[in-house]
């Protein structure tokens, strides 16, 4: 295997069970000490030892990723008694499935509790440590309901897609430090999507058909920016893309134009991915329609 994750150390929450014990497996596989993080104990220690059984090396810590004292407190002792943490995997998630129109607030909250805040609490309280070490490798668990969305789930669709931005950012930020940084939308049959599609759907979405992703993206070659789409033995990438678009300016009937041109704006030939935030403000400064104006103006 050309992936060696030996010496490296991997936090891996909602570990006890479906997508987060195969990535714990998956990674111990490969050579990485494991933490394996969870809500209930026993089963944060059921794979822990499935990973000792099998040679590897593992520490059990279950907390909630909203508990961020103890996620704090679980990095800290990790670092104490390992000397470092190398990987992170954001993976713990419920869901609380509903139309908008029916939803309760409480419940709306709760997954972006978990989802969002859990992802930042795990990954703030590592991050100084990877910044010093000049070395890091974070992963977010989004979702296609996230980046496309899917009906009764406005709660979980907008914690995923949270987590892209918080992922585009913090590539950034952590580029210089040798911090990579990014996104896993999976599709497996887990506890999550029991009851939510047929059982033929489900066939063919083993999590361990996943988790070949996450030990790429854990790895030292993975790269940065990058939305990794897994499911059923297949991968595959999402992006955040610009089209070219018009340039209206400062017309009295500017909205109008907009509406007459829904067609060239939404045109997605020499479309591009940009960069950062400020991609957008330069290309609006410079739009090609824009220039050939001046250049007619100026003529």
């Amino acid at each position: 295997m050309s992936i060696d994750l030996k010496g490296r150390v991997a936090v891996i929450t909602g570990a006890g069970g479906g997508l987060g014990r195969s990535h714990a497996l998956a990674l111990a596989r490969y050579g990485a000490r494991v933490v394996v993080n969870d809500l209930q104990s026993a089963a944060c220690d059921a794979v822990a030892a499935e990973i000792t059984a099998a040679g590897g090396e593992a520490l059990s810590w279950p907390c909630s990723v909203t508990d961020r004292d103890g996620v704090f407190a679980m990095v800290q002792d990790v670092i104490a008694h390992w000397g470092q943490v190398d990987i992170l995997v954001n993976n713990a998630g419920i869901l609380r499935d509903r139309t908008f129109a029916k939803m309760d607030l409480d419940d709306f909250e709760l997954v972006l509790d978990v989802h969002l805040m859990g992802s930042v609490n795990l990954t703030k309280a590592a991050w100084d440590h990877m910044r010093e070490r000049g070395y890091g490798r974070v992963i977010f668990t989004t979702s296609s309901s996230g980046l496309y969305g899917n009906f009764g789930q406005s709660n979980y669709g907008a914690a995923k897609m949270a987590l892209v931005g918080l992922m585009q950012t913090l590539a950034l930020e952590g580029r210089k430090s040798g911090i990579h940084v990014n996104c896993l939308a999976p599709s497996a049959a887990t506890q999550m999507t029991e009851g939510l599609y047929a059982e033929e759907d489900l066939n063919g979405l083993s999590t361990d058909l996943v988790s070949p992703g996450v030990v790429a993206l854990a790895a030292e070659s993975a790269p940065t920016r990058t939305i990794l789409l897994a499911g059923a033995g297949a991968f595959e990438q999402a992006h955040i893309t610009m089209t070219q678009g018009v340039h209206i300016g400062a017309a009295p009937d500017a909205a109008d134009r907009i509406d007459a041109q829904w067609g060239r704006i939404s045109d997605r030939a020499g479309e591009q991915v940009p960069e950062s935030g400020a991609a957008q403000y330069t290309h609006e400064v410079n739009h090609p329609d824009r220039l050939r104006q001046d250049a007619l103006s100026a003529a």
